[in-house]
């Protein structure tokens, strides 16, 4: 009788879920999800949850409900603290799992380039509890002005820190949100004045697009009302206040809710397992995405240094997580089974990020979309690689709606949850 093999998976992100899905397809295999939330999130969507387009439960669906078929899974909400190579055991709070092979998929987090402290004045975008913060205060930011209308220039004044895919679809949002979602709501001001600013330290935005999308991108942000600074180092941040420097010229800004989306940097458990990482602490794999020293401890996606034959490092978007997952799987499986697996190699479908309402730019090598027919391609792709039936049903039907009517129907303020001394 073959004995089973326990392959353990920490992250239930992308590639963390692709790697699931083909290993359970193996009888023979024994796999546990780890993770320390109990959903898979899709998180290009996330800006669309801090604009209130869309709700939670639309772009989150629970693991267990994902393998609820995948009889040889099992998933498992913790916290991994460490990893014992030697023993194939990983440390969880207070117990340990043993495992044949080992995936580690746990994703980046927000990072702030060593100035950990601007963290406390700042709204992150990475998780569902910074979209709804950042929701939670756009929304109040609305209501405090319609209150008090003499605040309401400082109230509706909002600055974005990062001129990536994230910031920009983030300022577009923001915009679409004051300047027309909610305009008509307010009796006692008028949000379509208020003031989104976009800082980018580089030349351009979107800078891995090629330059021609970037202008048209900047051009577009302008056009909705968002003011765009290009060549801006972010010095310091206090609270409502980003000091910087643009062009040589030293200036200070202003604003009610300061949103970085500046960077990421990988999860600290990195640093904890002893193995070569790069200048950004992301672990060093070889083209198997394993490690030398340890062939049944893989690394992927955001945690993962993988350098491709030209020794470039390959980007931390989720189609990289995705190919590495199933191919991960692949490699296990071969293994067990005595074939050889040929080195990962990453296919690249192009790039893509939204401006707004009928307005997207995308990529594939030299073919470039702009506009509607990029629009339109973006919500292709992002209903067809949403996971769940449920919920690509619910966000085309959440689309359609906002389209035809301008509604932002995620409005809902939520309190803190009161304890039981309150």
């Amino acid at each position: 009788m073959e004995v089973m093999k326990n392959v353990v998976v920490v992250g239930a992100g992308f590639g963390g879920l692709q790697a699931v899905k083909k290993l359970s397809a193996d009888n023979n295999l024994k796999i546990t999800l780890i993770d320390k939330t109990n959903h898979h999130l899709f998180q290009p969507l996330l800006y669309q949850i801090a604009s209130a387009v869309l709700s939670p439960a639309d772009i989150a669906i629970p693991s267990r409900s994902l393998t609820e078929k995948m009889k040889n899974v099992t998933v498992i909400m913790d916290e991994v603290t460490q990893i014992d190579k030697d023993n194939n055991t990983v440390c969880l709070d207070g117990r340990s799992i043993k495992y044949d092979y080992l995936i580690l998929a746990m994703g980046a987090r927000t990072g702030y380039f060593g100035h950990n402290d601007w963290k406390k004045y700042t709204s992150a975008l990475k998780n569902l509890t910074d979209a709804l913060q950042i929701r939670k205060r756009l929304l109040l930011s609305f209501e405090e002005a319609e209150n008090d209308p003499s605040q309401a220039p400082k109230l509706l004044k909002y600055i974005i820190i990062g001129g990536g895919p994230t910031g920009v679809e983030l300022a577009g949002s923001i915009a679409e949100l004051a300047h027309n979602m909610v305009r008509k709501d307010f009796r006692n001001i008028d949000t379509g004045k208020a003031e989104i600013i976009l800082i980018e330290g580089g030349s351009d935005l979107v800078p891995t697009f090629d330059r021609e999308l970037s202008v048209y991108t900047k051009k577009q942000l302008e056009k909705r009302g968002v003011r765009v600074m290009l060549n801006t180092r972010v010095e310091k941040i206090e609270d409502k206040k980003v000091f910087i420097k643009t062009y040589g010229e030293q200036k200070l800004l202003e604003g009610n809710i300061i949103i970085w989306a500046a960077g990421v940097e990988p999860v600290p458990l990195t640093q904890k397992l002893g193995v070569e990482l790069d200048k950004s602490k992301k672990v060093v794999v070889n083209q198997y995405c394993s490690l030398d020293q340890y062939p049944n401890v893989f690394v992927i996606g955001d945690m993962a240094d993988f350098r491709t034959e030209e020794g470039k490092p390959l980007p931390g978007l989720s189609p990289v997580a995705m190919q590495q997952g199933r191919y991960v799987a692949k490699f296990i499986i071969n293994k067990l089974r005595g074939k050889p697996t040929k080195p990962f190699h990453y296919t690249d479908k192009g790039n893509m990020a939204t401006i707004g309402r009928r307005n997207a730019i995308a990529e594939y090598k030299s073919f470039k979309m702009t506009g509607l027919l990029g629009w339109l391609a973006w919500l292709f792709v992002h209903l067809y690689y949403q996971v769940g039936f449920k919920n690509k049903i619910s966000i085309l039907i959440t689309w359609m709606w906002s389209y035809l009517t301008f509604g932002a129907g995620a409005r809902v303020i939520l309190s803190p949850i009161p304890t039981d001394t309150e």
